[in-house]
């Protein structure tokens, strides 16, 4: 295979430098990156915000300190010389004109002419916070020559949705534009294709003639964890289902792409959102565990849901009738980002009296990922009768190269323009769509308590047979 092309010069620009994302996922990445030697030979990161954290040389301290923290066995010869690359400027929605100066600056110094570098700009603000910053950039002329990474929420419903995208087409190109979910960054979650559309063992049984439903199960056991303010402004429908399960189910459920490239997969995916029916509202369940509402920055009488599950339809000729339970919460009984795909119980006069343990190919998205299938044998001895078993296969054992974390594998996407994973205007416009009953018709937060399932009535939402969770051979039973 030949080498890859050398990346251009480049400037980075990450917005909320001081901010918690910066410090465990953004500069992280880059070291990764930087370590691996994936990096452009010749770059600048320019750290920004509201409030200065100081000299360039007490931000550089704070950084290291960040990576201290979150990476193990660091190499101190690749952090100081990614550090001797990273500086600091204010900026706000109102004037940046004095990062727009560093950052023509920082393009003089490492390039020839200086118009021969590129720029990748991270937007990482609160959401009341974006509209301007973006306008703010396009004064300053900074998205030119620029890619532009905004993270989630990409708006909060669907009118604040299409004002973003306004907002950004104003300054740029869709082209230009990589929403980021970082689930999709995950070597785990790419495997759903490779396993089903590379295996003729799995993808003829990929469809509503043989599976009876299937299961996105994202629980979580931390609580809010300092971030009160946050969910009191986004719940948990809005955080994780209307991005990250949506997109899950997306890589679940599309049709062969046909080639791996970005027009083609989000195509594909497109076209699952699209069947997607508008979720109903009476097959919606919001939960909330106790103790949130002493959570700080947490009203007293709050209503916000830090759980829920539901189910979904996808109308087309491939899934037509098949549920898809989706679940997510904070503080439950462990923690998993789990796909079950359940199949139907086979019609046979051999074994007339199977019980209703259904197969199940199980998906566990986790960093090390694993696959397992659950199965029916026959137990040793003299009679015919049958018994269950498991098929395992431990990917990150059986192939042993380091995969990329999900941001370090997504920030070399954008240095290399590949918005493959990355989330179209359109997808994000009709998961709104399908997401407006439940925001219109909110389902009312019923209590849970932590280090569980969540509410009975999500237990039940499956039917007799209930959740496959994350703790292994257990089923949902309260």
């Amino acid at each position: 295979m030949p080498a890859p092309d050398p990346l251009p010069p480049h400037v980075l620009v990450l917005f909320g430098a001081t901010g918690d994302l910066a410090a465990r996922k953004l500069f992280p990445g880059l070291y990764r990156l930087a370590a691996a030697g994936r990096m452009p030979q010749e770059y600048a990161v320019i750290g920004s915000g509201r409030h200065s954290p100081g000299t360039d040389e007490e931000f550089r301290s704070q950084v290291r300190e960040g990576l201290a923290d979150t990476v193990d066995d660091l190499d101190d010869d690749v952090v100081t010389a990614l550090l001797e690359r990273v500086s600091f400027s204010t900026s706000d929605a109102d004037d940046g004109s004095e990062l727009a100066e560093r950052v023509r600056e920082a393009e003089k110094r490492i390039g020839e002419a200086g118009d021969d570098v590129r720029r990748l700009i991270y937007l990482s603000v609160p959401p009341q916070a974006m509209e301007p910053m973006i306008a703010m950039m396009g004064r300053e002329r900074l998205v030119e020559r620029a890619r532009l990474v905004v993270e989630k929420p990409f708006g909060t419903d669907l009118e604040s949705a299409r004002s973003l995208d306004r907002a950004l087409k104003e300054v740029v190109e869709e082209d230009q534009v990589f929403r980021i979910d970082h689930f999709l960054g995950k070597e785990s979650a790419q495997n759903i294709l490779a396993l089903r559309f590379a295996n003729g063992l799995f993808e003829p049984a990929w469809d509503r003639e043989h599976l009876e439903s299937v299961q996105i199960d994202v629980p979580e056991q931390l609580d809010v964890e300092g971030r009160g303010s946050f969910y009191e402004s986004t719940g948990a429908f809005r955080d994780m289902i209307s991005t990250h399960l949506c997109q899950l189910l997306g890589l679940v459920a599309l049709e062969d792409p046909g080639s791996w490239d970005a027009s083609a997969v989000r195509d594909a995916k497109h076209a699952v959102f699209e069947a997607l029916r508008p979720l109903d509202p009476q097959r919606v369940v919001f939960g909330q565990y106790a103790g949130y509402r002493d959570e700080k920055d947490v009203d007293d009488d709050s209503d916000t849901e830090t759980f829920v599950a539901l189910e979904a339809f996808v109308d087309n000729d491939r899934w037509r009738g098949v549920p898809f339970y989706l679940r997510t919460g904070k503080a439950m009984a462990a923690t998993g980002r789990t796909v079950t795909l359940r199949f139907r119980t086979p019609a046979t006069r051999l074994f007339p009296d199977l019980d209703q343990a259904a197969n199940e190919l199980v998906l566990e998205l986790s960093d090390a990922a694993r696959i397992a299938v659950d199965v029916r044998a026959k137990r040793p001895g003299p009679d015919v009768t049958l018994a269950a078993a498991t098929l395992r296969l431990d990917i990150a054992e059986e192939l042993a190269d380091e995969p990329l974390e999900a941001y370090e594998r997504l920030l070399l996407d954008v240095l290399e323009g590949d918005q493959t994973l990355f989330t179209r205007s359109d997808e994000v416009d009709r998961l709104w769509q399908v997401c407006e009953p439940v925001l219109a018709d909110p389902p009312p937060a019923q209590p849970y308590e932590q280090g569980t399932w969540g509410p009975q009535a999500a237990l039940e939402l499956p039917g007799e047979r209930g959740w496959r969770l994350p703790v292994e051979g257990a089923r949902a039973q309260g």
